[in-house]
């Protein structure tokens, strides 16, 4: 093997190693910490954070990176690394070591704050350290800067090389859609309120939610499932993939679609080809991607009548009280109602699209300087109004449901959209390549579907963009159509509306 790549290889193994530490702590920040833990853990992070920036932007870094930017023989794997972290350390120079540690200690400490004032519905408490949070993003946003919006800075975090334009010309085409069909729904006859009510033991939740995720085909002694006040997966490595749901037990809907959607993450984090762990191909192409996966397996799989076809029955023998009687067309009807609602990670397919571009809005409004802190709420509750026809009452089902601004990850949120829109092309591209999916699924039998996913897209890497997937998966460039015609068809069906 060439000298030079086995030195690079070498610094990002290493490199690779420490961001995994980072996650952990923050996973365990997440999850398990005691209360006071958390000033000194603060510290910690923040420490790790400004050692994971020396050493992506060392001058052995750099010297390994120029000599293997003209070189010919490297593979594509080789290729695509060199190519992931010179993209990494050009962004990384530009920002200083003090700005980095100083976000991964304030984060941290947010986060925090954001747990107790979200428990509380209190923003007041929140409202210092989101505003410092925000201040220090701007900061960043200025460092990296390269065209003249500034959000598209941090956008390029999670979704490299998409623009605001080209976010901002999807969304204003499916924003009119979603609210026309919407509108539809709610001028149309209404399916019961709630025929899911009852009273489910969380420990019952929990052994069928691990029941769904073996038949998904996730590795357990390669993950686990915990708990969090907000539900996320971690993936430290093929190997170790955690995620978290939360639980109500007046609902297991919400922590059962949780652990299907972050489920859909952790098959794409253990789908990654082990044999290049440690190199910078070796991760998810991009959040839109990743978001992709999850929004597939809770949508187009989970809220399928394939699906409960046959995990029905399985769900009513765990609460055989709670559900009996209920028919599988009722049941259907109560885990796909349209209903306008405050929270985001329980809204309904349509009205959820409705909930990215408002945060997506005040995002951009946020670092651009159009909207300060002391605002959010105010505004936050305006555009609720104006695109869901309801009010919070409270912040803590509205400005203070979502953990993401607390850690920073200013940029993320349009890509639940992108990611449910990569998901309806893709699920249509798997639907033509298994002609018998919905007899699969109808059977239980999902691990068909993840190792189609796995082949097409998880173990690729990065070695192709998110457009070069997309166009590799199904023959054309992204459109929203496959989503808009999926939504329409869907509830159109359900609510008897006439296409």
């Amino acid at each position: 093997m060439n000298r030079n790549y086995q030195s690079f290889k070498k610094q990002a193994r290493e490199l690779t190693e420490l961001r995994s530490i980072l996650s952990t702590l923050t996973w365990d920040q997440e999850t398990m910490i005691p209360t006071l833990g958390s000033s000194i853990r603060a510290g910690q992070l923040s420490t790790l954070a400004a050692v994971c920036h020396k050493r992506l932007t060392s001058p052995e870094m750099k010297e390994a990176l120029e000599q293997l930017s003209e070189e010919p023989t490297l593979s594509l794997w080789q290729q695509t690394s060199v190519k992931e972290m010179q993209r990494q350390y050009d962004k990384a120079v530009k920002i200083p070591e003090t700005l980095i540690s100083e976000l991964a200690k304030t984060t941290s400490l947010a986060y925090q704050a954001w747990v107790t004032a979200r428990n509380d519905s209190n923003f007041s408490t929140f409202f210092p350290w989101l505003k410092k949070v925000v201040e220090l993003k701007r900061e960043e946003a200025r460092c990296l800067q390269s065209s003249e919006s500034l959000y598209e800075a941090l956008l390029d975090e999670y979704e490299p090389k998409v623009t605001e334009f080209e976010l901002d010309t999807l969304f204003e085409s499916i924003r009119p859609k979603l609210s026309a069909l919407l509108d539809r729904i709610q001028s149309s006859k209404q399916i019961p309120e709630n025929s899911l009510a009852g009273d489910f033991p969380i420990h019952q939740q929990k052994i069928f939610g691990e029941k769904i995720l073996t038949a998904m085909g996730f590795k357990w002694d390669a993950g686990r499932l915990d708990s969090s006040p907000h539900p996320f997966c971690t993936g430290l490595s093929p190997l170790d993939v955690r995620i978290t749901t939360r639980y109500d037990e007046q609902d297991f809907s919400s922590s059962l679609f949780g652990i299907i959607h972050e489920g859909g993450h952790a098959l794409y984090e253990q789908g990654l080809d082990l044999e290049h762990y440690g190199l910078p191909a070796c991760e998810a192409i991009s959040l839109g991607i990743h978001e992709s996966q999850s929004r597939l397996w809770e949508n187009q799989v989970a809220r399928s009548r394939p699906f409960w076809e046959y995990w029905l029955p399985h769900l009513q023998k765990y609460f055989p009280q709670q559900l009996q009687g209920i028919s599988l067309e009722n049941f259907m009807h109560a885990i796909n109602k349209v209903k306008a609602s405050f929270i985001r990670v329980e809204a309904d397919e349509i009205t959820y699209g409705l909930h990215i571009i408002l945060r997506y809005e005040i995002e951009k409004m946020l670092i651009g300087g159009d909207l300060e802190v002391e605002d959010i709420e105010n505004v936050w509750n305006q555009k609720t109004h104006e695109y869901l026809g309801i009010t919070p009452s409270c912040p803590s089902e509205g400005v203070l449901q979502d953990t993401h601004w607390s850690q920073g990850l200013i940029g993320y949120f349009p890509t639940y959209l992108l990611g449910t829109v990569y998901a309806s092309q893709i699920f249509h591209s798997a639907q033509e390549s298994i002609p018998e999916l919905s007899e699969h699924i109808r059977a239980g039998r999902l691990y068909p579907l993840k190792e189609w996913l796995q082949k097409k897209i998880h173990q690729h890497g990065k070695t192709l963009s998110a457009s070069e997937l997309i166009q590799e998966i199904s023959d054309e460039t992204l459109t929203n159509q496959y989503f808009l015609n999926y939504l329409e068809n869907k509830f159109s069906e359900i609510y008897d509306l006439k296409l």
